[in-house]
């Protein structure tokens, strides 16, 4: 009887162990703090419980991740990366991440085109997305603002912000407007004689926190920015709006991509495709007022005022070379000091 008692522990044991060994893992960054809490809220720990995962999750943000990324290159510790800034064009050509293509993504058809437009140069998709535009004081910038160009608008001389390219939104505003002025990311000339007719009535900050500052204290109406913040400044109770202006706006992907050499690739997947489902898109929306990726995202009438969404709203986006863009900053910000100090 004994013997069959230990006969029987021993099979239990080994059942046990393999159901422990069958639990795969993924190894994944993500960007801390209140955002890394929705994100395990939405996309990681639902797909810990539907696909007896373990996610184990590092804080890690993008330049920092790309920095690994290449250290690691010949043995990658991470199985997905999550970058912005324009990070995963610097990634994929360098061969870190591997190609992703439509069909191996179940919610590709129900992405709009702006997530996926640089999947064909192996860059992952985009699972939510910062947009800049116009932030205005809804009760005292009279008229609102239409244009990049309104910066110049005498109306809100003594009440324009405007953000130094230190800023990533600062420098996604400026390069707007140069595009706007007739300029190039080789050119941004016509951006800065824009930026020299407005300074008489500006005010140049750096960091997201002096801009609620400013339009706390009712000396900032208008000023080019991220639609994601105006609704910081709405949750302090202050009654600025986000505008896309009629030229357009700027998108900043935050992306989601397969790193290559991995050998758990297909469950890899699977995860990129869970966080493009339209739950957690809406999410993203909903919390941070980022723009949906999946055209099914049901919104709440609140957040749905509050982002672009839909196809006519975001047809209209425009993105910059992120390779160009990583090249060149150094030199704009240059150009930009020297003008703002005459």
């Amino acid at each position: 009887m004994r013997s069959k008692i230990f006969a029987g522990a021993g099979l239990l044991a080994l059942l046990v162990a393999h159901d422990v060994s069958a639990q795969t893992e993924l190894v994944i960054n993500s960007f801390g703090g209140a955002y890394e809490r929705k994100h395990r809220e939405l996309v990681i720990d639902a797909f810990e419980k539907a696909n007896n995962v373990k996610i184990i999750v590092t804080t890690v943000y993008s330049a920092d991740m790309v920095a690994q990324l290449r250290a690691q290159k010949a043995a990658p510790r991470f199985d997905i990366v999550h970058l912005s800034g324009g990070l995963e064009a610097t990634a994929a050509a360098e061969g870190l991440l591997s190609p992703i293509k439509p069909e191996q993504l179940a919610n590709y058809a129900d992405l709009y085109p702006f997530a996926v437009q640089n999947i064909a140069k192996g860059e992952g998709p985009a699972y939510s997305a910062a947009v800049v535009g116009m932030l205005y004081d809804a009760n005292k910038a009279k008229p609102a603002p239409q244009s990049w160009l309104d910066i110049t608008n005498p109306a809100y001389a003594g009440h324009l912000v405007l953000t130094d390219l230190s800023n990533n939104w600062g420098l996604l505003s400026f390069l707007m407007i140069n595009k706007v002025a007739g300029g190039t990311l080789d050119n941004i000339a016509p951006g800065l004689d824009i930026v020299k007719k407005s300074l008489a009535g500006a005010t140049i900050l750096s960091k997201s926190p002096e801009i609620q500052q400013a339009f706390a204290q009712s000396d900032a109406w208008v000023a080019p920015y991220a639609q994601d913040y105006a609704f910081t400044l709405t949750q302090a109770g202050l009654p600025v709006k986000f505008l896309q202006p009629k030229e357009g706006a700027v998108f900043s992907p935050i992306t989601v991509n397969l790193v290559a050499g991995r050998p758990n690739q297909a469950l890899a997947l699977k995860f990129i495709d869970f966080s493009l489902r339209a739950e957690a898109s809406a999410g993203w929306a909903e919390a941070f007022r980022y723009a949906p990726v999946n055209r099914k995202a049901q919104l709440s009438a609140e957040a749905a005022a509050g982002v672009l969404s839909g196809e006519e709203a975001t047809k209209n986006l425009v993105t910059f070379d992120p390779i160009k863009f990583g090249q060149m900053r150094g030199a704009w910000t240059e150009q930009w000091n020297r003008t703002i100090a005459k």
